[in-house]
């Protein structure tokens, strides 16, 4: 006779959307340099983004640098090239930085996504959630001090709020980034805190003068912070 009591729990169910999140997930942790996270990310087919795009963008400066830039989905110029932070976009982002004396060796910077989507259109909510693992796990590796999140998209995804860079802009907030790197043992803890400051994509500068005063404010808050890591890393 059947058992009586409560039916059992239907088994959980796997959407196309999660089993691409594990992989993703699992091929991030085996990166132990950004070198092969990249090299991972081009290979990865889970992800429809890949397919289309004309390169896997590639993240651009050095580890251990004290902050990190991390932007809005590739644009044309990036597509092409395959490098983070080129064309208009970046010499907008050099001047910006070099206003308060950072120059490229003083930043590693990367787009929220490696793959331009079709057309430049925004990427979709399951596109993000797949991608998620690879910007969280190159945060870990290139091991910057601080986060500059650039854009709307690096500001929702990596705070987990549906908050615009506009709004959130102007303060520090701390976010974790979870580490499960296959080079990490048990003893590691099991997300890293770090410091983040929201503000505009460099692109919004060019037609909006209070996006100029904001960017303004931001990078006078970025230097009297960096200039603070340091006085507290000399005492």
């Amino acid at each position: 006779a059947p058992a009586r009591g409560r039916p059992a729990s239907p088994p959980p169910v796997t959407t196309g959307v999660e089993q691409a999140t594990d992989a993703a997930r699992a091929c991030a942790a085996r990166a132990t340099t950004p070198e092969e996270l990249q090299a991972a990310m081009a290979a990865f087919r889970q992800c429809g983004l890949r397919d289309t795009a004309t390169h896997t963008v590639a993240p651009q400066g050095r580890v251990g640098a004290p902050v990190m830039v991390v932007g809005e989905a590739p644009d044309a110029d990036e597509d092409r090239s395959g490098v983070a932070f080129c064309g208009e976009t970046g010499r907008l982002v050099d001047r910006m930085f070099g206003s308060i004396g950072l120059s490229r060796d003083d930043l590693f910077l990367a787009p929220v996504i490696a793959w331009r989507p079709p057309g430049g259109r925004p990427p979709s909510a399951m596109e993000l959630k797949c991608c998620l693992p690879f910007i969280q796990r190159l945060i870990v590796l290139a091991r910057p001090r601080r986060l500059i999140l650039m854009g709307n998209i690096p500001v929702a995804l990596l705070t987990g709020e549906r908050i615009t860079a506009a709004r959130a802009r102007g303060k520090w907030r701390d976010i974790s980034i979870p580490r499960h790197g296959a080079d990490e043992g048990n003893a590691s803890p099991a997300t890293r805190v770090i410091p983040a400051l929201p503000m505009r994509h460099a692109q919004q500068l060019r037609a909006s003068p209070t996006a100029r005063r904001d960017a303004w404010k931001d990078m006078l808050e970025l230097r009297k912070t960096l200039e603070g890591d340091a006085h507290n890393h000399d005492a």
